[in-house]
């Protein structure tokens, strides 16, 4: 049995596990961790985890913004949202507020300290990304976000969307 480093790391017996290393899934959830541990590394000195990022992106988007809105745009679930704003919240990079108009709703909005650590991150982010690329040509970075974006579509088309909450993707902050 011929053994090797392989693409995911360590070493294993290379016949045992291809199949496993070679199944979309698979290679999509190392993607992700590579990608989240990009964005850690270079946004350590904002103390930033991606969906911390994306949820102030959002709401540099959309002010006023209510939480459930939010968790929708981003594919997070109501209770992992949740936990997140309130860590931002406590951080003072957001503001949650009743809606005037409909009292069980939270609308969230940046604070300055959340527009500020927004815009200072913005430069090291585009290096995440940068990195993240780094091993392709132009063309290949376009091909694989159309095909990326293929994947998303065609699940979003199957109506995944109106799926209840609790069964949406779950991100760990």
């Amino acid at each position: 049995m011929t053994e090797k480093r392989t693409k995911v790391g360590g070493i294993v017996p290379e016949s045992r596990l291809h199949e496993l290393y070679r199944r979309p899934g698979f290679m999509i959830r190392r993607c992700h961790q590579i990608a989240v541990a990009t964005f850690a590394d270079e946004c350590r000195e904002f103390d930033l985890t991606t969906t911390q990022y994306g949820i102030l992106y959002v709401l540099s988007k959309h002010r006023g913004i209510d939480q459930i809105s939010l968790a929708r745009l981003l594919g997070l679930d109501r209770s992992t949202t949740g936990m997140v704003v309130a860590r931002l919240e406590e951080r003072l990079l957001l503001r949650r507020a009743v809606d005037p108009a409909d009292k069980r709703k939270r609308s969230l909005e940046l604070t300055p300290a959340g527009e500020k650590l927004l815009a200072r991150s913005q430069p090291v982010v585009r290096r995440a990304q940068e990195r993240l690329f780094a091993p392709f040509t132009a063309e290949e970075r376009e091909t694989l976000i159309a095909l990326l974006d293929r994947l998303i579509d065609i699940d979003e088309s199957a109506g995944a969307e109106e799926r209840d909450d609790e069964k949406t993707l779950v991100v760990a902050d």
